[in-house]
Formats: structure tokens, sequence, C-alpha cells
């Protein structure tokens, strides 16, 4: 991992948000490599202090970045911004994305229309994979002040940086147990379209090549994609 070995000697923070959107395979990427974490969920006590911890990774939550409800929200963001004026490296997914890029000056908006399922990546930088990566979101971040945009998807930008931080609109770290989880609001996804048999059916044929871009996704966001 040449540039990452000091930070794997270190601890690093994983912000989740209730049981249903687990880290995954970001946890399972983290182990593989030797890299030590704590995983908090935020919406069952405060936030720790940022402290000796060498990364931040915000996960997917069914709470809008841009609200003040629940409480939680905007002390999470204002976590990512102390981790970004103290340089530690954050990975912002879907939720923590979005809040990511308000934490950086940016915007997050109500989505054209929710993206949920299987998309491709465009203009998107080589070092990034063009998936196909799993999306489910209503509202869409903004590429903040400063950041550049590593890779859009139909909806606007999928992913950027911003320094030694990286912000995604799609999961790179979702499971087949998570997606299957995720599609039982079979009302819902109906409703906008989506057949929760066919979302299901997709995703077993394209489970092991996401987990394959997923590793090097993660991999490039550690050896410095974001430095």
């Amino acid at each position: 991992m040449r540039g990452g070995i000091e930070m794997a000697s270190k601890r690093g923070l994983i912000l989740s948000h209730g049981d249903e959107a687990p880290a995954a395979l970001l946890e399972e990427w983290l182990s593989e490599h030797g890299c030590d974490y704590v995983v908090h969920d935020v919406t069952q006590g405060p936030l720790p202090a940022l402290d000796g911890f060498a990364f931040v990774a915000s996960l997917g939550s069914v709470a809008s970045a841009r609200s003040s409800d629940p409480p939680w929200v905007a002390a999470e963001i204002e976590l990512l911004r102390e981790a970004v004026a103290a340089e530690v490296p954050v990975l912002g997914v879907c939720f923590g994305g979005q809040a990511l890029s308000i934490a950086l000056g940016g915007q997050v908006a109500p989505a054209s229309k929710p993206q949920i399922g299987w998309f491709e990546l465009s203009e998107r930088v080589d070092a990034v994979p063009p998936g196909p990566w799993f999306h489910w979101h209503y509202e869409q971040l903004s590429v903040p002040p400063g950041g550049e945009p590593l890779a859009h998807s139909e909806a606007g930008p999928a992913a950027f940086r911003h320094g030694r931080h990286i912000g995604l609109q799609f999961h790179p770290e979702v499971t087949l147990e998570v997606i299957a989880s995720w599609s039982r609001s079979e009302a819902e996804l109906q409703k906008l379209g989506v057949s929760p048999e066919d979302l299901r059916a997709q995703s077993e044929v394209l489970a092991p090549l996401a987990r394959r871009h997923a590793w090097e996704l993660f991999g490039l966001w550690w050896e410095g994609l974001a430095g």
C-alpha cells in the first residue's frame, strides 16, 4: 500500500446513520488491508472528537444533508469541516458525499428525478472505473468551490475531489444483502417505475464486477487520488 502504510497503523472513523446503510464492502476492504477503524452510529450518540483519527468515512442515510433535523446532520457537517481543516482525509458516500460538499461550501438540491439502480459514469477521469455503480438518491450534490469533478452520471456530478477528500453520489460499498434490504420498499420503487425483482436480479449479475471496481476506488482514495 506504499503511501497507505503509515495511515494503516492509525485508526479511522466511519460515520454510519442507522442499520439501513452499513459500511459493508468498505469495512471488508479496510479489514483486508489491515486498516484499523471504529464505526460510530451518529443516530445513537454524540459525535466523537476528531483527535487521533487518520481518516473519516461518512456513509449513506435516509436523512437529508440539507436538513437541520435531526440535529446530528449539522453536527456531522461541522465535524467534516474540522476534518478538512485538519487535513484528515474524508471519503463521503452518497449522503456523506453531500455532507462533504456542503462542508466545503457546495450545495445539495433535489435531483431532477430520483436515481435508483445501476448506472454508468461519464466525463470521468481514467482512474475512476466506469461502473456500472449502484445509485440510490433523491438529492444531488454539487462540486464544491475549489473541487475537481471526477465523474458524472445522468443526474449530475457523481464524484469530486477536493484536496485529500473525495465525495461520491453513488454507493461503492453496497452488497447484495444491502440492496435486497433497500429494495423491500417495493411500493416506493414501483411508484418510481423500478421493478424490485429486476433490480435484485441485475444486482446478482453485476455484484462481482462492482466489488472489483469498489476495490479499485477505495485503493485509489487511500493511495492518494485525493492527495
